[in-house]
C-alpha cells in the first residue's frame, strides 16, 4: 500500500491541478513499480510560506534577494 506525501507551499493552488498531481503520482507507482492504483494513497500538504524556507531564508525573502 504506497503512500506519497506531496508537500507543496500554499500559493492558491486549484482542485484540478491537485487533481493532476494525484493522478500523475498514483500513475507514476503503477508504471515504475507496478503498484495498484487502488491503494495507492497520495496526500497534499499545502504549507504557508512563512513555514518553509530554501537558501537559509524564508521563501518569501528567498525569492525577493532573486535566488
Amino acid at each position: 500500500m504506497p503512500y506519497i506525501n506531496i508537500q507543496i507551499t500554499r500559493e492558491g493552488t486549484t482542485p484540478g491541478q491537485k487533481a493532476e498531481l494525484i493522478a500523475g503520482a498514483t500513475d507514476l507507482m503503477v508504471r515504475v513499480l507496478g503498484k495498484d492504483p487502488m491503494t495507492t494513497h497520495v496526500v497534499i500538504d499545502e504549507v504557508d510560506l512563512d513555514n518553509w524556507g530554501v537558501g537559509g531564508l524564508p521563501v518569501s525573502a528567498f525569492r525577493r534577494r532573486g535566488k
